[in-house]
């Protein structure tokens, strides 16, 4: 069905996705997961109303962000003794793939029954900056485990780097205010950053024994006064839980990505974007921010020839 139009009068379809209990919207502007619908009547992402609002007040709700996830320094990288320079979009760092990236883009999209849809983007060479023309699909499917699974597919024709996650923001309970829900994280180190957000270097820092150990559940308002934006190293298996103690409900994330970027919302603000602080919180899979330059860290690096392939899963009870 339409959803709606852009300035320029393209077409936004919604795709509605059920598997008998749950139902799952999903925008072609964006690869947007616009909501997940319970059985119990909740709905447990931050949707928007229009394609305006998804354009212009948006802070990335429930899209696909790319080429690269995440912050770049300084938006450069030298890949192959090439040096690429990105646009400047975040305190003098290239975010979420610059001014115009995946999350304002149309997607293609291919349904798959009532419980899937395939949505593929053609990025093209010098896009944003990034070298390579990138073919990328991203497949939403409900499965009878109660998951939206999300499985990522990218193939290029330069090198290039690539940083592919799902900005969804969660929120499992009304009034939309994370600081009370219950977080667990099965990460022992975390990457510390600088004002910029840029990982400091260095190895990784342990968790134990600081305000980022989620290693056991922990109500994310108990530190810091809430207030995380931070990449987690997952245990290999690592999985993420998010329980709500008021409603019930719990969403679990499992992925194939080396790390998730955990971020609670408190730069909302209610004015420039339509949620207040803390509305929801991020469980953004990924490699690592920066990645593409520090060698240190897994590659982003996706030549000719290879596939990038991953999978991220939320499973909800309630």
């Amino acid at each position: 069905m339409i959803f709606g139009t852009t300035p320029a009068g393209d077409t936004v379809d919604r795709h509605v996705l059920s598997n008998g209990r749950m139902r799952a919207a999903v925008l072609t502007l964006g690869a947007i997961v616009q909501s997940i619908e319970l059985p119990d009547g909740g709905d447990v992402v931050l949707g928007l109303p229009t394609v305006a609002d998804y354009l212009e007040r948006s802070r990335y709700f429930g899209a696909v962000v790319g080429r690269y996830g995440n912050r770049i320094a300084n938006g450069r990288f030298t890949l192959d003794g090439v040096t690429y320079q990105l646009p400047l979009n975040n305190n003098g760092h290239s975010l979420h793939g610059g001014e115009r990236g995946f999350d304002k883009r149309l997607w293609h999209a291919d349904p798959d029954g009532e419980r899937a849809v395939r949505l593929t983007y053609v990025s093209k060479d010098g896009e944003e900056g990034y070298p390579g023309t990138l073919t990328t699909s991203v497949t939403y499917t409900l499965t009878d485990e109660d998951e939206l699974r999300i499985d990522y597919h990218a193939t290029t024709d330069a090198p290039t780097v690539l940083n592919l996650t799902n900005h969804s923001y969660f929120t499992l309970g009304r009034p939309a205010d994370v600081r009370g829900h219950i977080v667990t994280i099965e990460a022992d180190h975390y990457l510390d950053v600088d004002e910029g957000k840029i990982p400091l270097p260095g190895p990784p820092s342990p968790v134990q024994g600081t305000p980022y150990d989620f290693t056991v559940p922990t109500r994310v308002g108990d530190r810091l006064d809430g207030c995380y934006d931070h990449c987690y190293i997952l245990r290999p298996g690592g999985v993420v839980r998010v329980e709500e103690p008021v409603s019930g409900r719990a969403m679990e994330v499992t992925t194939t990505e080396p790390g998730v970027q955990f971020y609670t919302g408190h730069m909302l603000d209610g004015v420039a974007t339509p949620y207040d602080r803390f509305a929801g919180l991020c469980l953004e899979t990924q490699r690592f921010p920066d990645a593409p330059n520090r060698p240190d860290f897994p590659s982003s690096v996706l030549r000719p020839g290879e596939e990038h392939r991953s999978t991220t899963a939320y499973r909800f009870t309630w």
